[in-house]
This record gives C-alpha cells, sequence and structure tokens, in this order.
C-alpha cells in the first residue's frame, strides 16, 4: 500500500468538508470501510480507486502518489468556462515560464 494514500484521502475528504459517512454514502460503501483505506489497513478495489478519484476530482495516479501533481475536472462546465478557465491556464503557464509580458 502507498505510505500517502490514506493521508490524501483524508485530506481531500476534510477539504470537500465531507465525514466518513457522507464519503460512505456517495460510493455505495460502509463508513468502516472509508476509515479502512484512510487508515491503510484496505486497499480499494481498481473501480473503488476510480470512484474515488472522481469523488475528489483528482487522478488516480494522484491518489496513488504517482503523480504528485493536482488536477481539475472541467466535465461540469460549460463551454464558455472552458475557454476562460483555459486563458488562464495559459496566463499562468506563460507568467510561470518567465515571460512577464501580460496578453491582451
Amino acid at each position: 500500500m502507498i505510505y500517502d494514500f490514506g493521508m490524501r484521502l483524508k485530506t481531500l475528504r476534510n477539504k470537500k468538508n465531507l465525514s466518513q459517512k457522507q464519503v460512505a454514502a456517495r460510493l455505495g460503501v460502509t463508513s468502516a470501510a472509508v476509515s479502512a483505506y484512510e487508515h491503510n489497513t484496505a486497499t480499494p478495489s481498481v473501480e473503488m480507486l476510480v470512484e474515488l478519484a472522481l469523488l475528489y476530482g483528482v487522478s488516480a495516479d494522484y491518489l496513488l502518489g504517482i503523480d504528485h501533481r493536482k488536477s481539475i475536472i472541467i466535465e461540469d462546465l460549460t463551454p464558455n468556462q472552458e475557454t476562460l478557465l483555459e486563458k488562464l491556464i495559459e496566463e499562468f503557464s506563460l507568467r510561470n515560464a518567465g515571460r512577464n509580458t501580460p496578453r491582451r
């Protein structure tokens, strides 16, 4: 089991202001199962890993500690919101790459 896995699950759950009971209800498992995942005493199935990633809006790679970058799920956004978000990301990427000239 990945050492960070349970810690990441707990952190993500807390960021969403969800209880273990609420997470369990959304995933169709018991609170004990959620607790076991968070304490690294049980390993979720691949299907449950996917459900956890979708619930928390992160990749399975992030949950497993393979990828340390956070991701943003945009599938519930309108096309206009997606375009705006893409422009923001592009602007931040340009600035972080050392190109401090704002695009207008």
